[in-house]
């Protein structure tokens, strides 16, 4: 697993560490570790190190000073390194000594957009071949100042961030303004949440180590070969039941292809049996005639798991079938229209003993508890699954399985190639078939968000490396190919 770490969890760990090590050591391998990765990049994009220019922008704080620090190893190295100090007065005194002894360019930028502008960000910046972000850290919170803000919209070639790209929030991954969008970020000692939950502005993240001792952490990602490892697939003396099998209540006459979608969700999920209750049958066989269908749940025979709502409208008949399913001892996913009828009716839930999984995205979620996630998704999600004693997972590129009294998961997609009417149907089936087979509820959803994702992606570069805009049906169609593809790396 990957396990991400609040700023509060960091400082806490950095301070036992000041005890165990030598004053200055901590920032020395943090900056050792940020010169590497800016070195690795120049010759990568460059060709080369000696010769090459670096522009470090530098705000008061450790951040700060990893960037001076790193600016003085990356001299060492024939690397032209000029700093802009954004607060020179309460620039690292350390680092910035560090910088001149090396013979680095030291450059106060001024006090105000007016000065900066007649002075030109671009003479300020230089021409560098990359800019390192050491504006500020872990402690920082809001978007850039207007000063900062101005020269980095003036920069055009790669940007490095320091532990995180500054202007946005360390814990939720919120930008309330301006903000660094970086190539790459280098981040000290431990992940932190905005490393998932705003990975479009961090581009790739390297991790340097520095000696922290950390506690449990409280949001965390399943590695992808861990995924495919617990991925259920037939053992020597398994049949088509003891597999588990999935019922599906989803689609209707005005939402056919709700049906179709998250019954192949369920198929293509694990190697059982699925059952297909409801009035979408004639279209849910002509897909896959192996489902075993009926028109009502009573008659649909026996099942290890539910997945309701999908397409299944909100009126009266809808509710009882919702009402019936949740009456019983079994592991349950709503989405869609379900979490509708939920959200008018709460109580056919929340006393609810068995597992249930919801799965709303951000307008559902709204309806669920009266107010948008908000920029700290984490929280929310969290809240609901403690008040209602759920599962929940809130959907988003970075998607979010809350369970009460544990820690949240997230699954960063690495795109939003899913982001398209119907997917989330099928995701809905995948996880009640991984219920089915009796994986653990927060598992089943994190999982099945790992695969859907990456199903997305298959889908989308099935022809073409740069990628290009899908539907559901492929996306369901890739989902195998997604499993594989996890359990080969679980295997190697």
């Amino acid at each position: 697993m990957l396990d991400y770490y609040t700023a509060d969890e960091v400082r806490a760990a950095e301070a036992e560490l000041f005890t165990r090590v030598p004053a200055g050591m901590p920032m020395h391998r943090a900056a050792f570790g940020l010169a590497d990765v800016v070195a690795r990049e120049l010759r990568e994009r460059t060709g080369g190190v000696a010769g090459r220019t670096v522009t470090l922008l530098v705000g008061s704080g450790d951040n700060g000073g990893d960037a001076l620090w790193a600016g003085s190893f990356l001299r060492r190295r024939g690397v032209a390194v000029r700093a802009v100090l954004l607060a020179p007065e309460r620039a690292h005194a350390a680092g910035l000594a560090a910088l001149r002894r090396t013979g680095g360019r030291i450059c106060p930028a001024p006090a105000t957009v007016a000065e900066l502008v007649v002075q030109g960000s671009g003479a300020l910046l230089g021409t560098p071949d990359l800019v390192v972000d050491g504006i500020v850290g872990i402690s920082g919170r809001g978007p850039l100042r207007p000063v900062a803000a101005e020269l980095v919209a003036g920069v055009r070639c790669p940007i490095i961030a320091a532990d995180l790209p500054s202007g946005v929030d360390p814990d939720t991954g919120a930008v309330s303004g301006p903000a660094v969008r970086a190539d790459v970020t280098v981040t000290f000692g431990a992940l932190k949440p905005v490393h998932a939950l705003a990975a479009p502005l961090c581009g790739r993240i390297e991790l340097v180590p520095i000696g922290l001792r950390l506690p449990d952490a409280n949001l965390i990602a399943l590695e992808p070969r861990s995924v495919g490892a617990g991925w259920p697939v037939p053992g020597p003396f398994d049949d088509k039941y003891t597999q588990g099998v999935t019922g599906v209540c989803a689609g209707s006459a005005t939402y056919p292809g709700a049906a179709v979608l998250c019954t192949g969700g369920a198929i293509a999920a694990t190697s059982g049996l699925v059952r297909y209750a409801g009035t979408g049958a004639a279209q849910v066989l002509a897909h896959f005639p192996e489902v075993v269908a009926a028109e009502t749940i009573s008659s649909a025979g026996r099942v290890q798991s539910w997945v309701c709502g999908p397409g299944a409208g909100t009126d009266a008949a809808a509710r009882d079938r919702l009402a019936e399913i949740l009456a019983t001892d079994l592991p349950v996913v709503v989405d869609a229209d379900g979490l509708t009828l939920l959200a008018a009716e709460p109580g056919l839930v929340t006393g609810r003993a068995a597992p249930t999984v919801l799965t709303p995205h951000a307008g559902e979620f709204a309806r669920l508890t009266g107010s948008e996630p908000g920029s700290d998704r984490v929280a929310a999600v969290r809240k609901l699954a403690e008040s209602w004693q759920v599962t929940v997972l809130l959907k988003g590129r970075a998607t979010l399985i809350a369970s009460p009294g544990r820690p949240v998961l997230v699954n960063e997609a690495g795109g939003s190639w899913a982001a398209t009417a119907g997917s989330g149907d099928v995701l809905s089936g995948i996880i009640a078939a991984l219920l089915a087979s009796g994986r653990d509820p927060a598992w089943a959803a994190a999982a099945a968000a790992r695969v859907h994702a990456l199903a997305a992606n298959l889908a989308a570069h099935s022809a073409t490396t740069a990628g290009a805009p899908i539907s559901a049906s492929p996306l369901l169609s890739h989902v195998r190919e997604a499993i594989g593809t996890l359990r080969e790396l679980a295997a190697r």
